[in-house]
């Protein structure tokens, strides 16, 4: 290639994917801050990530264009950041865009003054508007500098702002836990519902599994219908959209219409990983089928498509092969109709299955292609076309295996294949979600093995390392890997009864209480000191997005390691004074805030411990998870004599014995799942 750049020596795939652009792009670090200082030049940092549509446009029309790269490296230091990699760096100048009033998204183009504090930014621009506004930009540099410096400033203010005080949190703690301001929370989050397609009354619709995990969790506290209709009909009509991989299972980023019909195609883990989790409580809590499958086969792409040699997950999928978005999963009529015609299927089967599927002879889609969706229910479909629901569910296990192979010999969709610590903290909670629900052996194997990686290649004593790839592990973890990892942690330790994960969780949770605090307020910071020094400012991350907040996912793994360690409760203490800070928030923003929703019932329903001990204390945990839908609730196991303070004295050589226990008071044990089954349903835990 006739053009190679600094990017040439990251490990990123979107980083590399801008290496032989005429650009001469840095990698974020200080060489290329001090040469912005030493030159006096503005900085250029634009921000994506490798699945992202809109930066591969803008990266073939602008930033292999010539022309515009000779005016980029002539007026301005030009630097490339992964926001995948950097989200402390995506998080700053993401802010600073808002504060500009403009409307955030990917790629992010944002310029800075030599001292890094951002004056201007924006997001896609094609190449005229481009090369316009870098014009624009140099000369008003060299002319207005000093309205320049001075706009900076008051953006550098907004961005070093005290988020609690900007935000109207209470450091006090003045909020109220009460059954009616958990009342007041749904009320308001119901005002959205669309009713019709479920989701909320908006497009595009992103999954957002915390706000439906939220409300599966308030009608199981309440029993408020309206709440379990809701996730019901969302959680339904994603599994048949179009956003839903109805060949390969998965879910896409996101639909772009109301219907979850037209997904944005890119695949990343961290959606994925969060739905199963979510998938696997509403089974637990409904039994339908569709929601297990749902579960099952997720798992089974993402393991046969983002799992990687040494047990650890890639970041995502593109949304583009062969330059066109959507191309991989899409069929054409004459495409889908060759597949099933070359494993010999006669035409009466073909003809059903495009029916199943939606797929028409002109597309559902633009330029000819289908999106295979469900149009009809299982149950509807059959009744329809005089089939027993037994007899559909076979062929379409056929026309899954087909069209899947089939689908195999194109030209598959880009990888990002760096593994993110905190992203699969989040697969190993999904991967213990599952086997919780399901039973099945192989996702507490996967789960164990993923764990494992991050301990022996993603750490450094009780420091996280974020990223990994091609045997380097790179870059200071964040708040988001610690609370994320926690939780897996955690999650791990109650199906698996091995007391590692659980120590290994408290040893990060002293670590981010000595590297992330702030001593001025509740919550923690999103970077260490370490990382700080090094940035304009020093953000905390407060609201819960596709991915929760890493202060909210911290707060749960706070309440949770206070109800499996007793002792530990200063530790409870310190979740409820950071939901108590964040409840003025809750109560104006609950659908950026439905992670706190949730650690808000968790202390207003009093929560359960099962402790289980003897020789068949890992075969009761498992069946008792699988037949009780009990969210707030923790599980201490041991088939061998234990220190920690739910197990401790209660093991007994001879036999196995079930201890259901609230508030410190436990009921009598009893040896069998049936019976601690009916001391829950008693107590209305279950």
């Amino acid at each position: 290639m006739p053009f190679t750049n600094r990017l040439i020596n990251a490990t990123s795939p979107y980083l590399l994917q801008h290496a032989h652009n005429p650009v001469d792009w840095y990698p974020w670090g200080e060489e290329a801050l001090t040469k912005a200082r030493q030159e006096d030049k503005p900085i250029l940092v634009s921000i994506g990530y490798s699945a992202c549509h809109w930066c591969h446009v803008m990266e073939r029309e602008c930033f292999e264009n010539e022309d515009i790269a000779q005016i980029m490296n002539r007026y301005f230091v030009c630097i490339k950041v992964d926001r995948e990699e950097r989200p402390e760096i995506d998080q700053i100048y993401m802010e600073a865009l808002h504060a500009m009033g403009l409307n955030g998204g990917w790629p992010l183009n944002v310029f800075l003054t030599p001292e890094a504090k951002p004056f201007y930014g924006g997001t896609y621009f094609p190449p005229r508007q481009w090369k316009h506004l870098l014009q624009q930009i140099a000369k008003a540099f060299a002319e207005h500098r000093d309205q320049i410096n001075q706009s900076a400033e008051q953006f550098n203010q907004v961005l070093n702002r005290n988020e609690e005080q900007y935000y109207g949190l209470s450091p006090a703690g003045q909020g109220e836990i009460s059954m009616a301001e958990a009342e007041k929370i749904f009320s308001q989050l119901s005002t959205h519902f669309d009713r019709r397609y479920g989701g909320m009354n908006r497009a595009p619709k992103f999954p957002m599994p915390a706000v439906y995990l939220f409300l599966l969790r308030y009608w199981r506290a309440t029993g408020h219908q309206l709440a379990l209709e809701q996730v019901e009909l969302t959680l339904t009509k994603m599994a048949r959209g179009g956003i839903y991989d109805q060949i390969g299972g998965g879910f896409a980023r996101y639909s772009v219409d109301a219907k979850w019909f037209v997904p944005h195609f890119e695949k990343m883990l961290y959606d994925n990983a969060q739905l199963i989790s979510l998938y696997a409580e509403a089974y637990l809590a409904t039994r339908r089928a569709l929601y297990r499958h749902t579960v099952e086969e997720t798992i089974d792409f993402v393991c046969r498509e983002l799992l990687s040699p040494e047990g650890g997950f890639y970041c995502a999928l593109d949304a583009d092969s062969q330059g066109i978005e959507g191309r991989f999963y899409t069929w054409k009529n004459q495409e889908l109709e060759e597949a099933l015609q070359e494993a010999s299927l006669p035409e009466e089967e073909i003809q059903l299955c495009k029916q199943y599927y939606g797929c028409t002879l002109q597309g559902n889609w633009e330029h000819g292609y289908n999106i295979l969706h469900r149009p009809a229910s299982d149950k509807e479909f059959a009744r329809n076309y005089q089939l027993s629901l037994e007899e559909l569910q076979e062929k379409i296990c056929q026309w899954k295996a087909i069209l899947l192979n089939a689908r195999a010999s194109r030209v598959r969709p880009g990888l990002d294949d760096k593994i993110l610590t905190g992203w699969n903290g989040l697969m190993i909670k999904a991967l213990v979600d599952a086997y919780a629900a399901l039973g099945k052996e192989n996702y507490l194997k996967q789960a164990l093995q993923t764990a494992q990686l991050i301990e022996a290649k993603m750490t450094l004593g009780s420091q996280l390392l974020r990223t990994y790839k091609n045997g380097k592990a790179d870059l200071v973890g964040c708040l988001e890997d610690y609370a994320a990892v926690i939780q897996g942690y955690l999650a791990l330790y109650q199906v698996s009864g091995q007391e590692k994960w659980l120590s290994r969780a408290v040893e990060l949770t002293y670590y981010v209480f000595d590297h992330f605090s702030d001593s001025q307020g509740e919550l923690f910071y999103f970077v260490d000191s370490q990382q700080a020094a090094g940035l304009i400012a020093r953000k905390k991350e407060i609201f819960d997005n596709v991915i929760p907040s890493s202060n909210s996912t911290m707060a749960q793994n706070l309440f949770t390691l206070s109800l499996l360690l007793p002792e530990q409760i200063l530790w409870k203490q310190k979740a409820e004074q950071m939901l108590l800070s964040a409840i003025p928030l809750l109560k104006k923003e609950v659908y950026f805030m439905a992670n706190w929703a949730t650690l808000f019932l968790q202390f207003l329903i009093p929560p359960v411990e099962i402790a289980i001990t003897g020789p068949q204390a890992e075969r009761y945990a498992c069946q008792l998870q699988r037949r009780v839908y009990a969210p707030h609730k923790v599980i201490a196991f041991s088939e061998t004599p234990s220190q920690l303070t739910l197990l401790q004295h209660r093991f007994q050589q001879d036999k196995t014995r079930i201890f259901i226990c609230q508030q410190y008071t436990c009921q009598q044990p009893v040896e069998t799942v049936e019976a601690a089954i009916e001391q829950m349903q008693t107590l209305k835990i279950c």
